[in-house]
């Protein structure tokens, strides 16, 4: 298997399901001969040409309205948004026809696509380059928003998505684009959608997070393990539908849970996490479930990045906050 990052991981996924299945196309700002804007697309107008790989105008309604009309008439597009920040003008896509045509034809037609966006702070950038506001889409009945976390999570999951006979919002953490290797295969490889992953084991507390926040979670737990606290990480992977009965199990043999996500507090997916967690698991919480978030502020230019961002001592506190109550 060839180590990759995720912007090449995506790519190979990319590229096999085009090879795989005639009817997926690619569209987007500057995904052809430019190869995007993180090269994501990068070698795939030269491999399968203008008519399956896109340039479009910089107009995201269009975008978005021009993907839907290609699913709902035999295509399997992969939109991409450059940056989720941008991502505003098409909502109302999203919200009036790709999600609800399957109900509104009763069956009869469904809308087959993917549109992409890298999301999220970690890297200072301007302010619409690094929004992570996910929650807005998981409150559609009708779309799936689905977030990877590694190199291989990125291939298996982008794959599914593809393959799913419902619109999928595909978010890439621009921070962990290029972070970190692993081994990714060629070939089949599929992780299934709604399932969350287990990270790694542990009896003290849940850690629930997903995409950018797995690596600073993890070098939490580093610390964590050095103090006698034994953390169970779980990464939810698919935002809507969410995996919610798997971090109830685990609420019920840890007894405390720890959220952490890079959005804003108010009515993040902190808060339906941890509704969840009382409605199943109340009578063996031994804490108030802990939310680590970003505050209700925009994302602050660069020099102020550092004070905005979830960091692994926020998360070390957080926890410790569970385990002191």
């Amino acid at each position: 298997m060839a180590v990759m990052n995720m912007v090449q991981a995506i790519n190979l996924a990319l590229r096999e399901e085009m090879e795989r299945d005639e009817s997926v196309v690619c569209l987007g700002e500057d995904v052809g001969v430019d190869g995007g804007v993180f090269r994501v697309t990068e070698g795939l107008f030269e491999r399968f040409g203008k008519e399956r790989v896109i340039d479009t105008p910089l107009a995201e309604s269009s975008i978005v309205g021009t993907a839907i009309g290609m699913a709902m008439n035999g295509l399997r597009p992969v939109a991409e948004i450059q940056f989720l920040g941008f991502i505003y003008p098409a909502y109302q896509q999203f919200v009036s026809h790709a999600a609800r045509m399957r109900n509104r034809t009763r069956g009869r037609l469904t809308v087959p696509m993917v549109v992409r966006a890298p999301y999220g702070a970690g890297v200072k950038a301007l302010e619409h380059h690094s929004e992570s506001t996910e929650a807005i889409f998981c409150h559609i009945p009708g779309l799936k928003v689905v977030v990877p976390a590694t190199p291989l999570e990125a291939k298996g999951l982008l794959t599914a998505s593809i393959r799913d006979p419902d619109p999928v919002i595909f978010l890439e953490p621009t921070r962990s684009y290029r972070l970190l290797k692993e081994e990714v295969p060629e070939g089949e490889y599929v992780v299934p959608l709604g399932q969350a992953r287990k990270v790694r084991e542990g009896k003290d507390v849940t850690i629930v997070g997903w995409g950018a926040m797995l690596p600073i979670i993890q070098k939490a737990v580093e610390s964590l393990e050095k103090e006698g606290i034994s953390p169970e990480v779980l990464d939810m992977r698919t935002l809507a539908p969410m995996d919610y009965s798997s971090v109830v199990s685990s609420v019920k043999r840890t007894g405390r849970c720890v959220v952490v996500h890079e959005a804003p507090r108010n009515l993040g997916l902190g808060a339906e996490i941890s509704a969840r967690v009382m409605e199943g698991a109340l009578l063996s919480l031994q804490a108030p479930v802990e939310r680590v978030t970003a505050p209700d502020i925009t994302v602050p230019l660069p020099k102020g990045e550092n004070y905005y961002y979830i960091s692994p001592e926020r998360v070390v506190n957080g926890v410790k906050r569970a385990m002191s109550f």
